[in-house]
């Protein structure tokens, strides 16, 4: 079986937002999946997927901290400044943790770990809405 959609996701404030539930939600094909393969694909270059810790928020808040102390705004170095002083930072930000993610399926569910849950990380104050291209192949 191949699948394939978008899933949107509205605008969201800066930070990282647990999305693994919208995402199994928004293919209710995973069910027909007993073994497989889903390939996720942010399609923007100022946000970022990534697997980490789903269930303590302090995780979140810290990731975010780091990702903006290591990625300040305002780098006097940035040439790239025409779209807000937001913008280059959150290039280097998506840069660094990705724009994708290929996640085992198993049994109609993804297979993660105990703790493991899927992030979109908004790197932007108004980054706009977001798409992620799903692939899903398995049987």
């Amino acid at each position: 079986m191949w699948h394939q959609q978008e899933i949107h996701f509205p605008e969201m404030p800066q930070g990282f937002h647990l999305v693994t539930d919208d995402i199994a939600r928004a293919l209710p094909c995973l069910a027909e999946c007993s073994q497989g393969l889903l390939h996720l694909q942010l399609m923007h270059t100022s946000a970022s997927l990534t697997l980490n810790e789903n269930t303590d928020p302090d995780v979140r808040h810290d990731l975010d901290a780091f990702i903006r102390r290591l990625v300040p705004e305002g780098l006097d170095y940035f040439r790239h400044t025409l779209e807000g002083p937001d913008d280059m930072p959150a290039h280097v930000a998506a840069s660094l943790l990705g724009a994708q993610l290929t996640l085992a399926v198993r049994d109609g569910r993804l297979a993660l770990g105990t703790w493991q849950g899927v992030w979109l990380g908004e790197h932007r104050s108004q980054g706009g809405a977001r798409r992620l291209l799903a692939t899903l192949n398995g049987c």
